[in-house]
């Protein structure tokens, strides 16, 4: 089918591979900066490891968190951190421990550079984008570190609120999913399709993380900025990960985030073997409320069940710790808020049985938690089936197609009313030519992008992909049509050659090849 021009213009949606918009730093070159054109405060010179010197700016009032305190380049490009205690700029196991997170634990530095083992450069400057990771290791005046500063999209800007003034503050996490999202302007908490990109930006970092050998240990909404609008996230405080075997951890966590077994040996000597310390495990206790957070603008463990009346102090420890109680829960609804509305269900089966996994079999056994690895994929699975909701007032605007013969958005109750198309994708058994089992399943809508894992079946949504479109769906004269824009080898229903330029029509129980070449998946329209 030739396509005329103007069908050519269809929406090109993002597919969630590098939400992203800007680099949070490469690997610097420090050179002297001259003098602050602010000319507020006074310019010193730390000079590095290795040799090398940078300038930053010092002030009397440089933010100052709960082990150190920033300054800025005079560019603002690196924030240049020294520790509050002397004592700990001086301890070497904690000097050791930075070394080695910036060179051979470093994900967002190539191997050939010294970096993570196996890093090429590409998969290093994609996660340079997801985590504010050390750069240099400050000598003199005194030890401490330079990390790059993070986007400006993760600081608020003057038009996120018209009730508070938050220009120039971070983006944490709980401001979009606490009861602070009120005062933020609709169009700066993004909607539910942003939110799961989130999610799986922050899964798929912390999966990289966690292969690496690392534990964040304070994985929290204090440690993790997110821009709900381009549906990004970046961690930070990472001098501070735990290296099993290696580097205990230093911090225990923040509320809401530590998991129950911390909360609950806390009071256990730091030797005793049954005191439960900071590891991936407790990771994955973290990573979960923070997507459900995401999800939900809730908390998963805070409901209305009352575990003290004897303290507010207690009730809360014992509510997050050693009787903590999912609020979905299906075996015991105590915890059980009475306006829940929208739950796990709302969601892919696949999302649903993790959420039940992490908070009910795994809540107080750490060992059945899912992956962080687990989690990435099946919010990909899940932002495969997005499907956008019919009501143009509907605050979250996306929904998770659960059920394509009733496909009612479950934020606002809104029925899709015409037919739902879905594109599964399969791929052929190896040594068994012709012979294919499903792969994938993708929901149509207008503007959809098609991707090189919609393709080929040996290639993944993961930082390794490439992210060039390769075809898209549009909705062109009455027609429902996908457009081939950047594949060779594509085959229509018919058997002839779909060169670039040319379309498909998705026509109810259509197969076609994506693409002859080798690994190339075949694909078939299911029409409901």
């Amino acid at each position: 089918m030739q396509i005329p021009q103007a069908a050519a213009k269809a929406q090109r949606k993002r597919s969630f591979h590098g939400e992203a918009s800007t680099n949070i730093g490469q690997s610097p070159i420090f050179v002297r900066c001259g003098i602050c054109h602010q000319n507020m405060s006074e310019i010193l010179t730390a000079v590095l490891e290795s040799g090398d010197t940078i300038e930053y700016v010092y002030d009397l009032n440089a933010p100052r968190g709960g082990m150190k305190h920033t300054f800025f380049t005079p560019d603002k490009r690196f924030a240049v951190q020294f520790f509050n205690d002397p004592k700990d700029a001086l301890n070497p196991r904690l000097q050791d421990r930075i070394r080695t997170i910036t060179t051979i634990y470093n994900p967002t530095l190539s191997e050939a550079n010294g970096g993570a083992l196996g890093n090429t450069e590409k998969t290093a400057e994609y996660f340079r984008q997801r985590f504010c990771w050390p750069v240099a290791i400050v000598r003199s005046p005194e030890f401490g570190i330079v990390c790059p500063t993070y986007p400006q999209n993760f600081f608020f800007d003057g038009e996120a609120s018209s009730v508070l003034n938050l220009k120039g503050k971070d983006k944490k996490s709980n401001w979009f999913t606490g009861k602070n999202r009120k005062y933020l302007n609709p169009a700066e908490r993004g909607d539910f399709r942003t939110m799961l990109g989130v999610a799986i930006g922050l899964s798929r970092t912390i999966r990289r993380m966690h292969q690496a050998g690392l534990a964040h240990s304070d994985l929290s909404c204090n440690n993790v900025l997110i821009d709900p609008k381009s549906g990004s996230a970046v961690v930070i405080d990472i001098d501070s990960l735990v290296v099993p075997n290696k580097y205990a951890p230093e911090v225990v966590g923040t509320r809401g985030y530590i998991a129950p077994e911390v909360l609950a040996t806390l009071d256990l000597n730091i030797s005793d073997p049954n005191r439960a310390l900071p590891n991936v495990l407790t990771d994955l206790h973290a990573l979960p409320v923070l997507i459900y957070e995401y999800l939900f603008c809730r908390h998963p463990l805070l409901g209305p069940k009352i575990y003290s009346a004897d303290s507010a102090e207690e009730d809360d420890h014992l509510a997050l710790g050693a009787k903590a109680t999912f609020i979905e829960n299906p075996h015991d609804t105590s915890n059980r808020p009475p306006d829940l509305d929208v739950t796990i269900s709302a969601l892919s089966e696949e999302l649903e049985r993790l959420f039940l996994r992490a908070f009910v079999d795994g809540l107080h056994n750490p060992s059945e938690r899912p992956t962080a690895m687990e989690w990435e994929r099946e919010l990909l699975a899940a932002w495969d089936k997005l499907i956008p909701c019919a009501n143009p007032r509907c605050e979250k605007k996306w929904f998770i197609l659960r059920d394509p013969k009733s496909p009612v958005c479950p934020f606002c109750g809104t029925k899709i009313t015409n037919s739902v198309i879905q594109l599964v994708f399969k791929s052929e058994l190896r040594g068994k030519k012709g012979i294919y089992r499903d792969k994938s399943e993708l929901t149509v809508f207008d503007g959809l992008p098609l991707y090189d894992w919609h393709v080929f079946s040996n290639v993944y949504n993961d930082e390794k992909a490439d992210s060039a479109m390769r075809g898209y769906v549009s909705f062109y004269n009455g027609r429902w049509i996908l457009v081939n824009s950047g594949v060779d080898g594509m085959i229509s229903p018919s058997g002839m050659p779909v060169p670039k330029g040319r379309a498909i029509e998705l026509k109810d129980g259509a197969v076609f090849l994506m693409t002859n070449r080798e690994n190339g998946m075949l694909c078939e329209v299911m029409i409901s």
